[in-house]
């Protein structure tokens, strides 16, 4: 196996707070490290040196954004075991996750709106593991993203190919692309503790709905069968009786949600699409 040299970003928890993390010198990588995002998608990475307005802490960072990136899914750069799973509010990192890949290596995913993995977890590279968020000290949607070697930062690679120290570039994902079958399972979509309570076939895809009696909250995600890893028209729906109805529609590469809506004792409507072929259901699971 050919040896790749990386230099990958490493999390201090300091970030936004003045504390700024030397690069260390580049370390081989035992890894085929993939973008944190699914196949295909396009998003502008941004590094900045400690000769910028405002440098990156640590130095070897990089954010990822796009346009309207609020709710995108993030995904494992790596195979590995989840390692933390934290929420630190409006400071910091604010909603962040860390794999292990092995060898001492370790990826950070921060300022996440959601987190759909717990500590312990395997993960595949390319799986979904939260959703593109402003938390903690962050000042817009994106994803701050870190690779470390034995707790040191290394600047990122992706690709095959070292990220652009400093400035900012775009960089279009390669992660999952292809196969006949979706990488992505209905509770992958909505996270730990939901469990699949009902489901509908449509042309393409399958809408699932789902329950987490430990909450309250209901789930509707509705997965792709046909087109996995191109953008197409996909769609689901929750409206619990009563209340307003929440929509996510658009053109997805895998599957189109998580919607939740609390809904503990309520009926509630739910469907989706893949396309022009669709699902509604009655208002049910009233209990």
């Amino acid at each position: 196996m050919n040896v790749k040299r990386i230099v990958s970003a490493v999390a201090s928890l300091a970030v936004g707070l003045g504390v700024f993390v030397a690069v260390a010198p580049q370390v081989s990588a035992a890894t085929n490290w993939q973008m944190p995002f699914p196949c295909g998608q396009t998003w502008t990475g941004q590094t900045r040196g400690p000769n910028d307005a405002n440098p990156h802490s640590p130095l070897a960072a990089i954010d990822f954004s796009r346009t309207n990136a609020q709710g995108d899914t993030v995904v494992a750069s790596a195979s590995g075991t989840v390692k933390r799973v934290e929420n630190l509010g409006n400071a910091s990192y604010g909603r962040w996750i860390e794999i292990d890949h092995g060898s001492g290596w370790t990826t950070r995913y921060a300022h996440l709106a959601s987190q759909s993995v717990s500590v312990g977890q395997s993960v595949s590279q390319g799986q979904k593991i939260g959703t593109v968020g402003s938390t903690g000290n962050s000042t817009g949607p994106h994803l701050h993203f870190e690779q470390l070697k034995s707790g040191t930062p290394q600047r990122v690679v992706m690709n095959g190919s070292q990220a652009l120290y400093y400035g900012s570039k775009s960089y279009k994902s390669n992660n999952k692309c292809g196969g006949a079958t979706n990488p992505y399972t209905p509770v992958e979509a909505c996270g730990s503790g939901y469990k699949v309570i009902d489901g509908a076939n449509v042309t393409g895809g399958r809408v699932s709905l789902l329950y987490n009696a430990s909450n309250g909250y209901n789930c509707v995600v509705t997965i792709k069968t046909t087109k996995i890893g191109t953008a197409s028209d996909v769609g689901a729906f929750l409206e619990p009786q009563g209340g307003s109805r929440a929509t996510d529609r658009g053109n997805f590469a895998y599957y189109a949600g998580p919607v939740k809506k609390k809904a503990a004792g309520t009926c509630v409507k739910w469907g989706g699409n893949v396309g022009s072929s669709s699902y509604t259901s009655a208002f049910e699971h009233c209990g």
